[in-house]
């Protein structure tokens, strides 16, 4: 009877377990604010996406805590990074959404890297996009065999970003004759330059141009020339760089590159927040992405939703991190702006 009894007590404490636990998951967070740090400035696509996310991941988090965004734009999304990494609230009160570009940075061991995209909790993206080089129909390149021949000016903001390390890495690696005009004011004043003639192309993800420059390309005035991943996009009718990669070396610190493209727009934690607090978080982004208002929400702002969980996002970047350090070397070189 006595061990009877005893494996009663036992059964209810375990039951009794875990709504107290919940309980205390929801009073952390009741009447508190999360804040999202952005990497970017206020009305770019970065920034569209971080508040569309918060305004209904809230409701999925237990005690509801109020979404804050803050802008932290600077050497694409680099000051963010570090923030986040070194400064930010480690208990589960501050997120961040950075460039897809910033764990590769840290890996290729760029300058002022200062965090292990290792040790970052990822939480989600919530969209997953392909990238493109474009350039002005009267710059006189047609195709992507005219870049062997003629040069293509590009204008770039700065260094860890994909409008300046792509061209780089591109006139670096295949031989391609971009010229790369650096400091613009993000994608947005790139492509405000392209209309007024400053420049001539861009190397962007191609939701984002097609978001702000779709009238151009309908029109005719801007052209894409070709997409960075290994498989050609049918939707976009234009070929793939990988067709001009002549060794496997090549290809390897292609897929180096385009790699980043499978993060997406990444959230992500601080290192040291309490596990239960990201699986908590982790779960209301999930749950988020699936809510009826969200979609609807973002079909009206022609946003497509596809999004990748936390656990494929640090995977694919613990795939770049297991390649040979000698490749990601080399790649880095190839995307410094010294050269």
């Amino acid at each position: 009877m006595k061990g009877s009894r005893a494996l009663v007590v036992i059964a209810c404490c375990s039951i009794m377990a875990a709504p107290l636990r919940a309980q205390s998951l929801a009073d952390f967070y009741k009447g508190k604010q999360i804040r999202m740090v952005v990497g970017s400035e206020s009305g770019q696509d970065y920034d569209t996406w971080a508040r569309l996310v918060a305004r209904h991941m809230r409701q999925y988090i237990p005690g509801n805590p109020v979404f804050v965004i803050e802008n932290m734009p600077g050497a694409g999304s680099l000051i963010a990074a570090n923030h986040l990494y070194n400064k930010a609230a480690q208990d589960g009160t501050t997120l961040g959404m950075v460039s897809r570009n910033i764990p590769n940075y840290a890996l290729m061991r760029q300058p002022n890297a200062s965090y292990d995209p290792l040790k970052f909790h990822w939480i989600g993206s919530p969209e997953i996009t392909h990238r493109g080089c474009y350039a002005r129909a009267d710059s006189g390149i047609k195709s992507p065999e005219d870049l062997f021949v003629r040069e293509l000016v590009v204008g770039g903001d700065g260094a860890g970003t994909a409008l300046t390390e792509t061209p780089l890495l591109l006139k670096n690696l295949l031989g391609m004759k971009f010229k790369l005009i650096d400091g613009y004011k993000g994608a947005t004043g790139v492509v405000l330059a392209m209309e007024r003639g400053e420049v001539e192309g861009i190397c962007q993800t191609t939701s984002a141009f097609m978001g702000s420059a779709q009238h151009l390309l309908d029109d005719g005035t801007f052209r894409i020339l070709f997409t960075t991943e290994r498989d050609p996009v049918p939707d976009l009718k234009a070929p793939t760089v990988f067709a001009y990669a002549k060794t496997d070396e090549q290809r390897m610190i292609l897929e180096v590159h385009a790699s980043s493209l499978e993060l997406g727009r990444p959230i992500l934690a601080p290192p040291n927040v309490p596990l239960e607090r990201i699986a908590a978080l982790r779960s209301a982004f999930v749950a988020a992405m699936k809510d009826p208002a969200l979609l609807d929400e973002a079909r009206q702002m022609k946003l497509t939703v596809e999004a990748r969980s936390g656990e494929e996002i640090a995977a694919a970047i613990r795939t770049v991190a297991e390649l040979p350090a000698e490749l990601v070397a080399k790649a880095a070189r190839m995307t410094r702006i010294q050269q």
